[in-house]
């Protein structure tokens, strides 16, 4: 099947259902990283049922579903992330039944051999009420499928972090077996556990999944900005620019301008921004 514009601008998983519960919620919390100081009880909250809270991005693997760009055209085996954008609306709960939406809002051709950005908006809903969860928009760098004869252009950018010192620096340790726990969340994609499909993909070995750095950096901004107040946080976004091996040290660089929050992401051992283009919004 041939990749074409209309194509891409029909596709749509609407009303689709999906549950989590308390330890899907812990589960996650662990997967980026929290927990490793078991006397840190402002982080321990989140992993134990005791008064538990729940990280803001994980509104990125409640209902994962990766089926929208089968059958359509796309090469998926050289699909990679290139953005994703959370707006909150209330705060997760602990455990929620929910309702997905999720649609293509754009499609831009780059050019042959230059690949294909594809916008998909995901909408998520308390399944009893109605009311809405977050809005998420997530760009897919389509990389085998420039020059399909679709329009050019890009999304809106997100803004660049200014110049100057950071106001906090946050460093973790991801462990070599970060991504088989990540992928016990939603994404099973084989590109984060198969070192035969990397290869495929032009990988040395299985990377790390971009949302799972893309968590570390919310953990960075909810500690240094909220003091662990999840509910603080609005929106959060970022660029992912390069990728994560499991067992790098990650480097979250913070910038505060009241309650606009600018990041960058990066392996120190490499000197290589794995993150950029951050910026979240918090409340007071």
């Amino acid at each position: 099947m041939a990749v074409t514009q209309d194509g891409l601008m029909a596709l749509q998983a609407m009303g689709k259902e999906f549950s989590y519960t308390d330890n899907d919620s812990m589960l996650y919390a662990l997967a980026i990283g929290m927990g490793a100081d078991q006397m840190n009880r402002q982080e321990l909250a989140f992993c134990y049922e005791k008064e538990q809270k729940v990280m803001p991005s994980m509104a990125t693997v409640i209902a994962f579903d990766d089926s929208l760009f089968w059958n359509c055209g796309l090469d998926v085996v050289k699909v990679v992330h290139g953005e994703q954008r959370l707006q909150l609306h209330r705060p997760l709960p602990v455990a929620a039944e929910i309702i997905s939406d999720a649609r293509v809002t754009a499609a831009y051709d780059k050019g042959e051999g230059r690949g294909a950005l594809v916008v998909v908006e995901t909408v998520l809903s308390d399944k009893h009420s109605g009311e809405k969860y977050c809005t998420m928009e997530s760009v897919v760098f389509a990389r085998g499928d420039g020059g399909y004869g679709g329009p050019a252009g890009s999304p809106e950018p997100l803004p660049k972090a200014p110049l100057g010192p950071a106001t906090h620096v946050v460093e973790f340790d991801t462990l070599p077996r970060q991504a088989l726990i990540y992928r016990l969340c939603g994404d099973r994609n084989p590109l984060h556990c198969d070192p035969d499909f990397a290869a495929a993909a032009g990988f040395e070995m299985p990377i790390l999944h971009g949302l799972c750095t893309w968590g570390h950096a919310c953990h960075a901004v909810v500690r240094t900005c909220c003091d662990y107040q999840p509910e603080r946080l609005q929106s959060f976004a970022a660029r992912f620019s390069a990728p994560v091996m499991p067992g790098d040290r990650l480097q979250t660089h913070i910038w505060v301008d009241d309650e606009e929050i600018f990041f960058t992401t990066s392996v120190p051992e490499r000197e290589q921004i794995v993150l950029s283009n951050g910026h979240a919004v918090i409340a007071d």
